[in-house]
């Protein structure tokens, strides 16, 4: 049952919300380790552990779900894969090498491609979609 056009003050406010709670999750899980850890054969690794990675990943699946599940579709997507874009780029962004660009058009990506694939399960459940054969 379709309930009519979304309204667009809720979606953009789902925007602003979502990327700033991306950025404070970011800061929260991986801003603070900024140090590379350094082998005894020499090679270097970091800054950050596959922990931290993986807790920001499981904090913000929750706003993301419940985002989608409430039908703000461009905040779970647009606002999670712009805040997250944009703490990658300002944390990322003092590498002289220019090749922080590349890591952070993997962060933009790989969010993008995340968040969609759960604001449409989450959407789905909400409409209560069903497997076939359950």
């Amino acid at each position: 049952m379709r309930q009519g056009p979304l309204k667009p003050a809720p979606q953009l406010v789902s925007i602003l919300l979502l990327a700033g709670v991306s950025l404070a999750v970011w800061a929260a899980w991986l801003g603070w380790d900024q140090h590379r850890d350094v082998q005894p054969d020499g090679t270097t690794t970091g800054p950050y552990e596959a922990w931290q990675v993986i807790g920001l990943v499981l904090t913000l699946l929750a706003p993301v779900y419940w985002a989608a599940s409430r039908r703000y579709i461009a905040g779970a997507v647009l606002g999670t894969t712009a805040g997250l874009t944009v703490a990658a780029y300002c944390d990322w962004s003092d590498d002289s090498s220019g090749l922080f660009v590349v890591g952070v058009g993997m962060v933009m990506t790989g969010s993008l491609v995340v968040t969609v694939v759960v604001s449409v399960i989450a959407s789905a459940k909400r409409q209560g979609w069903r497997p076939p054969g359950h």
